[in-house]
């Protein structure tokens, strides 16, 4: 019997998370690293940021190739514990550098036991209202999770940058923010009018698009956090 070879770029790439992991955590200023072990026994990198009286907790997650301290992600899970809320930023299942983005699916399920990881984290640190931020691939990965888990222990999601569609937005059943830029990539783009219709069934969701924003969020990032906050403050106070 032939068996179908798996291409090499399905395969997570455990010793890049690593190099990473040996990179990021001596360098932390704000907040402190943590492993986390999901379900199958796999140890992954998080970075927790305690907040003063924290309103909740917030997991924070990264896209395509990169890690739990990268550009826009850093901002996050760095500066809305001023704002009262514990962040834990999730080193998400990485492929090789250069895989595209259609290679990714194969490692959802991998990403959905990592944030339940993390949401079993921060029940056990009090946390009783959870929300997820997540960004571009992360966001599907969050999706996926979402759409997935009987039940996920989160109570709001906040999807930056989705490219495509919700899926499955009937089993999603928590409130979300479908927040991207004015100049974001065609895929976000292109698809938010129907997102925007998935939404309006989901009670208490929300769409905005930020003026000169581009994927990145790069020289908006006040707004970003700003608008995080505004919907953080109405979903977990």
């Amino acid at each position: 019997m032939l068996l179908t070879p798996v291409h090499a770029w399905t395969q997570a790439d455990y010793a890049r998370e690593q190099r990473w992991a040996d990179e990021i955590a001596p360098a932390i200023v704000v907040g402190d690293p943590v492993r986390l072990e999901s379900r199958s026994g796999r140890k992954f990198l998080a970075i927790y940021t305690a907040a003063p009286k924290a309103g909740g907790g917030v997991i924070v997650v990264h896209g395509l190739g990169v890690h739990p301290d990268w550009g826009l992600i850093g901002t996050l899970r760095s500066r809305l514990p001023e704002h009262g809320y514990a962040t834990l930023s999730v080193q998400m299942p990485v492929l090789a550098a250069g895989a595209p983005g259609e290679q990714y699916p194969p490692l959802f399920p991998e990403a959905a036991e990592r944030l339940a990881a993390a949401v079993t984290h921060l029940h056990g640190k009090g946390f009783e209202k959870i929300a997820i931020v997540s960004h571009s691939m992360g966001a599907r990965m969050s999706n996926y999770f979402l759409s997935h888990a009987a039940n996920a222990g989160v109570a709001a999601w906040i999807a930056i940058g989705l490219p495509g569609l919700v899926s499955e937005p009937a089993a999603v059943k928590i409130p979300v923010l479908d927040l991207y830029g004015e100049k974001d990539y065609a895929a976000v783009l292109g698809n938010a009018g129907t997102r925007a219709t998935a939404l309006r069934g989901i009670r208490g969701s929300a769409q905005v698009e930020v003026a000169g924003a581009d994927h990145f969020f790069a020289g908006r990032e006040d707004e970003l956090v700003r608008q995080v906050r505004l919907f953080l403050e109405r979903r977990l106070r």
